[in-house]
């Protein structure tokens, strides 16, 4: 009979646990303003007893002894330049001397999934701009990290590590998760350590969260906080089943947690971890070569659908993977392999996700009535030189709008760079421009842009956005 006066003793302690963490939390975070955080230690909390009326406990513990040493933590270092005139760039060439250098650090995590090769994955944001980057393992070894590639448009990034005596984690078949499955996030949220959380699947194939690039997320009521960014979640066997990436909550991280956090499944991030291995770094995704826009009350009446849904074809590619399908302007994709397509996002979001070479089963409704096609994926240019278009665009390369930009509501061509005393120089081309019309035609990206000039007008307009301005530029 004395397990009661502990077990009670356990429950009043649980019951004021959240005070306690209240109390601390706010004592670390009150100096935190002033002063760099000093080495909190970890409080001492009494241990649970192994077995109640004969039965073990259930615990994590086991688990994650496998899991904890394949989670690591990501440090940045990037050095900027600083000038008393701010971003004023007359007075920063005047005096170029005032300028300072800075250095700009932060923190994350990331999982190594290959401890023969070192290779660690991670997230692009976590990463991105980076100088130097360095991993401290889990028995305190910090590494240089050697950068193997990218991808952007899904927030995945790959390192190598030099080390020996790693552990990895398998990567689990994360397109067989359900909703209600347990998972447990693992992480360095706001830099204090080494941190578990753990929750439930909330959902999967989670789209339609702005500025994200391409989705198909795992949503999970496991707390993701700062720092948690390219860290495990793991199921209960401890398998990977996700890269923590992001976590939602409309008042800001200082809110605390809502429930609301997404990760890439492994089932993607394999995907684009095979093709930054094979590729030297970069992601080559396929396209089924048309342009597409949502289906309203309107359309579909004049399309003789039940519905207003779907992903209307308003332009095929002479030459791309529709037009070898057989797609035509007016057809309607309501489905692809199965999944639903609503509308042209989901349609891009689809087709984006998958590598060249893909055989796509596309459900098109023409003239009212169903009609099933095969496509197979073409490889889709990542950018183009000006000049091949036209000679008043020299000196400039297009390339593909980032996908997370897309989510925020844009549409077009991103400059990517422009050559110094060029041409388009010349026409006030800015690297990071976006042209988002031409007086050639309508498009909405790269293959759009152009297919826009078959016939190149007398006069060339393009539309452009710079930071939060427009402008029409006349090409000379």
């Amino acid at each position: 009979m004395r397990p009661l006066p502990t077990l009670l003793t356990l429950t009043l302690a649980a019951a004021f646990g959240g005070f306690a963490a209240t109390a601390i939390r706010d004592g670390l975070e009150a100096p935190a303003n002033a002063a760099p955080a000093a080495a909190v230690p970890t409080p001492t909390v009494a241990a649970l007893p192994a077995v109640v009326s004969g039965q073990p406990l259930p615990s994590l513990a086991p688990m994650l002894a496998r899991v904890t040493p394949a989670v690591v933590s990501v440090h940045t270092k990037q050095r900027v330049r600083v000038s008393p005139f701010g971003n004023d760039p007359i007075f920063r060439r005047m005096f170029p001397e005032l300028s300072q250098e800075r250095i700009n650090e932060s923190l994350g995590s990331g999982v190594i999934v290959d401890a023969q090769r070192g290779y660690v994955l991670t997230n692009h944001h976590v990463i991105e701009g980076a100088d130097e980057v360095s991993v401290t393992l889990a028995d305190g070894r910090t590494l240089a990290a050697e950068f193997v590639g990218s991808d952007p448009d899904t927030d995945v990034a790959l390192m190598k590590i030099p080390a020996q005596n790693l552990t990895a984690l398998p990567l689990a078949n994360s397109d067989a998760l359900r909703v209600g499955d347990f998972v447990v996030a693992v992480g360095n949220p706001f830099g204090i350590g080494q941190t578990v959380t753990s929750g439930i699947v909330s959902a999967v194939g989670r789209t339609g969260l702005r500025g994200l690039g391409f989705q198909n997320f795992i949503q999970t009521d496991a707390s993701i906080n700062p720092g948690n960014s390219g860290g495990a979640l793991v199921n209960l066997n401890g398998e990977l089943v996700g890269i923590n990436t992001a976590s939602f909550n409309p008042r800001g991280s200082a809110a605390g947690n809502i429930g609301l956090g997404f990760a890439i499944p492994t089932s993607l991030a394999r995907n684009i971890m095979g093709q930054l291995i094979a590729n030297n770094g970069v992601v080559i995704r396929g396209t089924l070569g048309l342009e597409s826009q949502d289906v309203d009350a309107r359309i579909a009446q004049a399309l003789g659908l039940g519905e207003a849904r779907g992903a209307v074809v308003t332009q095929v590619f002479t030459g791309g993977a529709a037009a070898s399908a057989g797609l035509k302007v007016g057809d309607v994709i309501v489905g692809a392999n199965e999944e639903r397509i609503d509308s042209r996002d989901e349609l891009r979001n689809y087709e984006g996700l998958q590598p060249v070479g893909s055989r796509i089963a596309l459900d098109v409704r023409r003239d009212g009535k169903p009609l099933k096609l095969m496509a197979t994926l073409r490889e889709q240019p990542r950018s183009f030189a000006g000049q091949e278009i036209d000679p008043r665009l020299s000196g400039a390369v297009f390339a593909e709008l980032p996908e997370r930009l897309r989510q925020a509501g844009l549409s077009g061509v991103m400059i990517e760079s422009v050559a110094r005393g060029s041409r388009a120089e010349a026409n006030s081309l800015r690297k990071d421009d976006v042209v988002i019309a031409s007086n050639t035609g309508n498009f909405e990206d790269l293959p759009g842009f152009r297919a826009s000039f078959t016939q190149a007008p007398a006069q060339l307009v393009l539309r452009i956005l710079r930071g939060n301005r427009r402008a029409d530029l006349l090409m000379q």
